[in-house]
């Protein structure tokens, strides 16, 4: 009797610290699940758009001061350098889509795009490239435009939940050239966009579905 005592000892006092114990454990165990989790959150948001177009930045990974710059503009560096920010072509355009910060916070100052507010309906006359004084617009013929290239990310296209939406598709300017339906999918054609930008504005997905990289995020 007497040598069974130790061993009674040590089992009742592992028994009262698992009890002791058992709080904690229950309290860590949703902890080690939430950390799981947000793992696999930060694994999915950090992993590339599937099928975003090869060697495009992700709207989302774009260098600072990266603009929509309007058609016929100069390679970056030499469109602001030319710019004399006169504000002619934001005088001239039909649909009022370039602007100007005058304060030079946005675009560096010169003329700009956002596509989410007012894309380039690509007008007739193309006024913007014609009246522009410093020659930072350079008249070019429609299919020579690159403004920019518009990616699509079906993560977020309804498309991917069954709607037969073709809205980026039907309201594209240039037509079939640029962006079609194929195999069921938004087919972004990148010799034929000139990055207009009026998919983005009318996606109607938010996140928009459909962003255009400007083509000054190739030259950054």
């Amino acid at each position: 009797m007497d040598s069974n005592r130790p061993v009674d000892r040590r089992r009742f006092f592992r028994e009262g610290l698992r009890e002791l114990l058992k709080p904690l454990a229950n309290a860590i165990e949703p902890l080690h699940e939430a950390a799981k989790q947000l793992e696999r959150m930060e694994q999915l948001a950090s992993a590339a758009p599937v099928h975003a177009t090869p060697n495009v930045p992700s709207p989302r990974r774009l260098p600072l001061n990266v603009w929509l710059r309007p058609p016929g503009a100069l390679a970056e560096q030499s469109f602001r350098d030319t710019c004399s920010r006169c504000g002619e072509c934001v005088r001239v355009c039909p649909a009022q889509c370039i602007k100007i910060d005058p304060a030079g916070a946005i675009g560096h100052g010169a003329p700009y795009i956002d596509a989410d507010e007012m894309p380039c309906v690509v007008c007739d006359g193309l006024q913007c490239m014609y009246h522009c004084p410093s020659g930072a617009l350079q008249p070019i013929p429609l299919p020579e435009i690159r403004m920019g290239t518009a990616v699509w990310y079906p993560d977020t296209c309804v498309r991917s939940a069954g709607e037969d939406c073709t809205i980026c598709v039907d309201r594209c300017p240039v037509g079939s050239v640029a962006i079609d339906v194929v195999d069921d999918r938004i087919e972004v054609k990148p010799l034929g966009c000139i990055g207009c930008g009026v998919c983005q504005h009318d996606c109607p997905t938010n996140p928009k579905s459909i962003v255009v990289i400007p083509i000054a995020a190739k030259q950054a």
